[in-house]
């Protein structure tokens, strides 16, 4: 019974820092200011109540929103913070990881979204590599009808059963 307040517990808490943030003139609550700092403030309590009410189907939600808060906060702090759509994607990644751990599922979307991430925060250094396939591709391509002949003529002369 202890454990079911534990959300509610945090998210009062964290509420409340984000309210007194606004009022008090201390420098380092005003990290709490702002839309991102609900974020992490919900993404904690659902975490929290992951981990400690043993309720995991809460770590995958929790992860996403205490990843993406923190992400917009750092954005705003740090100038070299990556601000590309790559680093959502990798915190959709680790979400999926996080919750694999605990549920036994969605490792393999974890790795496509890791992989997805990688190319799009390191898409500049691999421009060459795109352009070869773009090439490959586009040379396929031209050659599509011949997909429906082939498959014409399968089916035309296919022995029926």
């Amino acid at each position: 019974m202890k454990k079911n307040g534990i959300f509610s517990g945090i998210v009062l808490i964290g509420l409340g820092i984000y309210f007194l943030s606004s009022q008090a003139p201390f420098p380092f609550l005003r990290l709490f200011q702002g839309w991102p700092a609900l974020l992490v403030i919900f993404g904690i309590a659902l975490l929290a109540q992951a981990y400690y009410a043993r309720e995991y189907q809460h770590v995958f939600p929790g992860v996403m929103l205490f990843g993406f808060g923190l992400h917009f906060i750092l954005v705003q702090l740090s100038k070299s913070w990556p601000n590309k759509t790559g680093t959502l994607f990798f915190i959709v990644a680790a979400a999926f990881f996080l919750s694999a751990r605990k549920m036994k599922a969605g490792f393999i979307q974890g790795l496509l979204f890791l992989i997805l991430a990688c190319i799009m925060l390191f898409s500049d250094r691999f421009n060459h590599l795109f352009l070869i396939i773009q090439t490959s591709i586009s040379s396929v391509w031209q050659f599509w009808p011949l997909l429906f002949i082939i498959v014409g003529i399968y089916i035309l002369f296919a022995k029926k059963k």
